[in-house]
């Protein structure tokens, strides 16, 4: 009995881990950038003759799918230099250990961040980081170069990525969305643990702002509508991942999400 009641509590622990990490197809997005992340959590390979940079392990039970992602494009999992990651979250981040494990890349992450990763051990494997970023870092490979941006408020350390990419005779400036979600229980006014969340929120809009786009993806694929611009990729035609207006319109609609949610709690605050 105990151990299908443990087995039980394992299954419900990871439920979220398995519906999250059914496979999608891996896909040129533009240059030397690629998809090779779930249906849910998304991981981007970028190659370089160097060898390869990885953002976003997500869970330690997505990294067999991103490693067959990697493959199914002819490129060696192996050959990753370099993992990144988006924030301090179980999904995005979780499986650092492995992929290090595999590959031997070096693992690097914001400061602010470096706390809470400490903490994520699955199957108590320490959480390795060999190189902590500081807010418009750069991490280069192979003639690549991306840029760290601070943009707390989802968690104190999360970050946005930015580089180029060429494509043909044209250069296009990607951005990667952290996260710009106020999850259901994040608490904006009077958090002990996060005084100065709400004041973070604001000042990462402002940063969004100044970023410029051509490419907008994020550490989830429905940040940028993934489903509906891979099947667009299928039919030809201009590149459905070239979207300015999108990347204005998301930063709008999460915006105002978080005003909602802030004056929302300062009422009930006042009350």
């Amino acid at each position: 009995m105990c151990g299908l009641l443990a087995a039980a509590a394992a299954y419900a622990q990871n439920s979220t881990a398995v519906e999250w990490s059914k496979p999608f197809p891996p896909h040129k997005i533009a240059g030397n950038l690629y998809y090779v992340g779930s249906e849910q959590l998304a991981s981007y390979l970028i190659t370089t003759p160097e060898g390869h940079i990885l953002i976003n392990s997500d869970f330690e039970q997505t990294v067999p799918v991103i490693r067959a992602s990697v493959e199914k494009l002819g490129f060696h999992f192996s050959d990753i230099k370099i993992l990144l990651g988006s924030h301090a979250h179980g999904d995005h981040m979780e499986g650092d250990a492995l992929v290090k494990e595999y590959t031997g890349a070096k693992v690097m992450a914001m400061e602010q961040d470096v706390p809470d990763l400490r903490k994520m051990m699955p199957g108590n494997k320490p959480h390795p980081i060999d190189r902590i970023l500081h807010d418009g870092d750069e991490v280069k490979l192979g003639g690549t170069t991306l840029v760290a941006h601070l943009t707390p408020g989802h968690t104190k350390g999360c970050t946005t990525w930015t580089m180029q990419v060429r494509e043909g005779d044209k250069i296009y400036n990607v951005v990667i969305v952290g996260s710009l979600n106020v999850n259901p229980g994040f608490i904006l006014v009077g958090n002990k643990n996060y005084p100065q969340i709400a004041d973070d929120y604001v000042h990462t809009f402002q940063v969004m702002r100044s970023l410029p786009c051509d490419i907008f993806l994020g550490a989830h694929g429905n940040y940028y509508g993934l489903t509906a611009k891979y099947a667009k990729l299928q039919q030809g035609g201009a590149n459905p991942f070239i979207d300015p207006a999108g990347y204005r319109a998301y930063l709008d609609d999460r915006e105002q999400a978080f005003r909602k949610e802030l004056n929302k709690q300062k009422a009930s605050q006042n009350n």
